[in-house]
């Protein structure tokens, strides 16, 4: 014990190499970040457009395009569009911007399921009750469908955020120094082989549980106030 814990020291400690592990950490932290927004933003936009499009035909081209994005994206790993991004489309963008806008459109392709599957799994009696009414499609959908729909989609996101700081995991591939490639830069610098990677696994691990446990936390909230609302 007393040789590991000499050992830890001497590869992070002695060294400073635990100040860019903790530059890694940030990173990871920023690229998740960025790409949750952006998937957010794409997934809204997306899900509404197709959620609109039977009832306004001038919409309908632009579901078709949404549908072909979600399509494309969804069949290319992520490590090849972080690639093609940063070798072809955003040559000269720095690589935190394309590893952000890279994930986030590749997370957008996933969170427009996510949402138009958290807007249909609101009872349809819900639309049908508030258009006899009187209101439009969009006053009903703002007003009763989505307020229902986020209990849904809420922990849809926070499990997407989950999946996003693993995938993250490969922007070493376009230079960027995330947690990961940290990891490796402090191995190859002290010819320690084992640490590293142990200290990583474990920084993954423990954000992973910690996203875990508060999305379970979101979970019970939002049923114990559905069930509040149902009672009253």
């Amino acid at each position: 014990m007393e040789a590991w814990l000499s050992k830890l020291y001497d590869t992070f400690i002695a060294t400073g190499h635990y100040k860019m592990m903790l530059d890694g950490l940030k990173t990871t932290l920023i690229l998740t970040a960025g790409a949750l927004v952006i998937g957010v933003i794409i997934g809204v936009i997306i899900a509404v457009i197709k959620y609109f499009a039977d009832d306004v035909p001038f919409l309908k081209p632009f579901a078709v395009i949404g549908d072909f994005y979600v399509t494309v994206i969804r069949g290319i790993p992520v490590v090849v569009l972080l690639m093609l991004f940063f070798y072809v489309f955003l040559v000269s963008a720095h690589g935190i911007v394309v590893g952000i806008i890279t994930f986030g459109i590749n997370s957008g392709a996933y969170m427009a399921e996510l949402i138009r599957s958290g807007i249909n799994a609101v009872d349809k009696g819900q639309m049908e009750a508030a258009r006899s009414l009187g209101m439009s499609k969009i006053q009903a959908t703002r007003k009763i469908i989505l307020p229902q729909a986020i209990r849904y989609i809420l922990p849809a996101i926070a499990s997407e955020f989950i999946a996003l700081i693993k995938e993250t995991s490969v922007a070493g591939y376009v230079a960027v120094v995330d947690l990961t490639r940290a990891g490796n830069l402090v191995r190859n610098n002290t010819y320690d082989a084992i640490n590293p990677l142990m200290i990583v696994a474990l920084t993954y691990l423990i954000l992973v549980i910690t996203l875990t446990q508060l999305m379970n936390a979101l979970e019970r909230r939002l049923k114990k106030n559905a069930a509040h609302d149902r009672n009253h």
